[in-house]
């Protein structure tokens, strides 16, 4: 009987999993579509060769990156960390490689990725508000996109616990005759 509590709870867990899942899903689809009507209305304010491939920087950095690891409960996570900063696993290699040197004397090494400039000084120093709209909205996506890809480690979890109990269970019913 306590197998069948377990599935009925992973069950409701996987249920509440996909509703999450559909509910960013849907949030991600109407960042996007900001985004891109934003970045339109940019294009009709400046012009349509004011906001384009020519104005790209020859050479582009990341703003962001994703960065993934184990959460407590041994799921995969996903998260969106700024180019510049450091995420707490490099914070602790680092801080363990000083505690090996501490001593030797060195010098402080400077941080060798400064953050990257924003993109939209390319286009100029001024640039309209809706270009800055469709910079917002398409953040916001990444991090939708990176929320949504937990969910979906979550969810196959959960698929697979749920598929194991059942065939427990199936093992465990009496065969009628």
């Amino acid at each position: 009987m306590l197998k069948k509590e377990v599935r009925d709870f992973l069950l409701l867990q996987l249920l509440e999993d996909l509703e999450q899942l559909e509910a960013k899903r849907q949030a991600l689809n109407a960042r996007v579509e900001e985004g891109w009507l934003s970045l339109s209305k940019a294009r009709y304010a400046m012009g349509a060769k004011s906001v384009g491939p020519l104005q790209y920087a020859s050479h582009m950095e990341p703003q962001v990156r994703v960065c993934t690891g184990e959460a407590q409960d041994g799921l995969q996570k996903f998260w969106m960390v700024r180019a510049g900063t450091q995420t707490p696993e490099e914070v602790g290699s680092r801080e363990a490689a000083l505690r090996r040197h501490k001593g030797l004397p060195r010098t402080p090494e400077p941080d060798s990725s400064p953050a990257p400039q924003n993109p939209l000084k390319w286009f100029g120093i001024l640039v309209p508000h809706s270009l800055r709209q469709a910079q917002a909205s398409f953040r916001e996506g990444l991090q939708l996109a990176a929320d949504m890809a937990s969910l979906q480690s979550r969810i196959s979890w959960g698929r697979s616990q749920l598929h194991e109990l059942q065939e427990k269970l199936k093992q465990l019913e009496p065969r009628a005759p």
